[in-house]
């Protein structure tokens, strides 16, 4: 009696279970998320993070491959945050989940790299169906902003500083535009009909929404922005 082999079981290879990182500064919204995609066995949260500062350290500690990400973040916005995160970790792809329904802060986190744009009310289901999409390299966003997308992709390019700043007001752009300009402080008061106080104060919000520490830090990023064409008056 001869012995025979017993032919090989190919088996499919193990999909790989893709690491989570979320970030948000309200910690119940923030852990039922983590439990809801916890359930999927295609994700596991690797970290949380309350803050872009936070986020930063611990995408450098997990390199996760999936960020999901706030825009209402204390400190470092989630834009700029979605920015940073991106220029260090660039494999790593980052779903925006927001409450703010702004069109300004949709192309801005579009413009930082964003590859999905939900608002919080969205579902388990559509929240899932969206990590799966961008975790196999596609973009998404819910249905109503996706409506709003195809609008705004109509106009692009007509509002660079909305783009660059979605935390500004119109004020405080206007403001940052004709200090871009040259214009002092009080030129900017008398061109605007406005106290020199208010403009100052004006002025310290938008330091702090730039994080810059002088006006000619604030200067640079506003010409970066393709600000300060205004012409100084005479």
């Amino acid at each position: 009696m001869t012995d025979q082999a017993t032919p090989a079981t190919a088996q499919a290879p193990a999909t790989r279970v893709l690491r989570v990182l979320l970030v948000d500064d309200h910690p119940l919204f923030r852990e039922g998320l983590a439990a809801a995609i916890d359930l999927d066995d295609a994700f596991t949260v690797v970290a949380q993070a309350d803050s872009g500062e936070q986020a930063l350290t611990e995408a450098d500690r997990t390199t996760p491959d999936l960020t999901v990400m706030d825009l209402g973040l204390p400190g470092l916005s989630g834009i700029e945050t979605t920015r940073r995160l991106l220029g260090t970790h660039p494999d790593t792809k980052v779903v925006v989940m927001t409450m703010s329904e702004d069109d300004d802060n949709l192309l801005a986190a579009m413009r930082a790299g964003a590859r999905g744009y939900l608002l919080k009310g969205a579902v388990r289901e559509e929240i899932l169906r969206a990590l799966h999409t961008v975790g196999q390299g596609g973009a998404v966003f819910s249905p109503h902003m996706a409506g709003r997308l195809s609008r705004l992709f109509a106009a692009f390019g007509s509002t660079p500083a909305k783009e660059a700043f979605p935390t500004l007001t119109g004020r405080e752009r206007e403001i940052l535009d004709l200090l871009a300009a040259g214009l002092s402080y009080r030129q900017i008061a008398q061109r605007l009909f406005l106290a020199d106080k208010t403009v100052r104060n004006h002025v310290g919000s938008i330091f702090a929404k730039l994080q810059v520490h002088d006006r000619a830090a604030a200067i640079v990023r506003a010409r970066d922005a393709g600000l300060g064409h205004q012409q100084e008056p005479t």
